[in-house]
């Protein structure tokens, strides 16, 4: 089961990241951007996620994901990490929440990483 320090650790990889303490909780930012924070005594994390996709993730896995009510009127869901499978699906959240939030010409310098739709 993945945990603070591996979200911690992933989102640092991630190119252009940084650390940042808001709302006195742990949130990551792509050139600036926040893209994933570490609420809930950092035992779950908030992500970017379009309204639709986040709808349908929720209705599919409400064990996993689920919508803060703060946030219901921003696209981001929340995931438990003790729902998560492994690393690899931790890594894969962070990755598209991290292609939402960085601009252009680092998803262009990094075609790895993919580009997040419609871009």
């Amino acid at each position: 089961m993945p945990d603070a320090e591996d979200v911690r650790r992933i989102a640092l990889s991630l190119p252009d990241t940084t650390e940042k303490i808001a709302w006195s909780m742990p949130t990551f930012r792509v050139a600036g951007k926040m893209f994933a924070t570490l609420p809930e005594e950092e035992t779950s994390i908030a992500v970017r996620c379009p309204k639709e996709e986040r709808d349908e993730l929720v209705l599919a896995e409400p064990r996993k994901f689920w919508i803060a009510d703060h946030e219901a009127m921003f696209a981001w869901v929340r995931a438990r990490l003790s729902a998560l499978e492994d690393e690899d699906e931790l890594r894969d959240i962070l990755a598209d929440s991290w292609r939402q939030a960085a601009p252009t010409g680092l998803l262009e310098e990094h075609p790895e990483l993919g580009l997040p739709g419609g871009r």
